[in-house]
């Protein structure tokens, strides 16, 4: 099992009701939004329904670790430091947290008063597109790996 990056690439217009329905239950509420999810059925289900708005792959641990630490807010919209890790987790560090996470052994929202959502700049040099799928050209859909070096341009 293995944890997904999910990227919302494009915003609300002309968007059908149940695809804006299934990308809030996935917390994408707006565009350069990304959240963390589990490899399932369900969320894969989900994924194919909006891959015309968004973007996903399997994140690594590094990238996961860049993006708690300089991204990743509590509520009243504070940062994620070691010290709240090791208070509030089994974990003694924000790197050792993402390694678990990105192995899907546990949850990023099992972290207490976390906020589901990582809000990222756009990506520098944009997204190349946001109409065609990645495999033809564009930034939509999934993307495996490469989903690590878009995450990296947009931090």
């Amino acid at each position: 099992m293995v944890a997904y990056a999910v990227i919302r690439v494009r915003g609300h217009a002309g968007v059908k009701k149940e695809i804006e329905d299934t990308m809030r239950m996935l917390n994408l509420t707006r565009p350069n939004h990304c959240v963390v999810v589990p490899e399932t059925d369900s969320i894969n289900g989900m994924l194919q329904k909006a891959k015309d708005y968004i973007t996903w792959g399997e994140v690594n641990s590094e990238t996961l670790a860049r993006m708690i630490k300089f991204r990743g807010r509590l509520k009243g919209d504070k940062p994620i430091d070691d010290l709240y890790i090791q208070n509030h987790s089994k974990f003694t560090s924000i790197i050792s947290f993402a390694k678990s996470v990105a192995k899907d052994e546990v949850k990023y929202s099992d972290l207490v008063d976390v906020k589901p959502v990582f809000r990222l700049n756009p990506p520098r040099k944009g997204y190349g597109g946001n109409k065609r799928s990645f495999t033809n050209g564009g930034a939509l859909g999934y993307r495996g790996e490469k989903i690590n070096e878009l995450i990296e341009r947009m931090l």
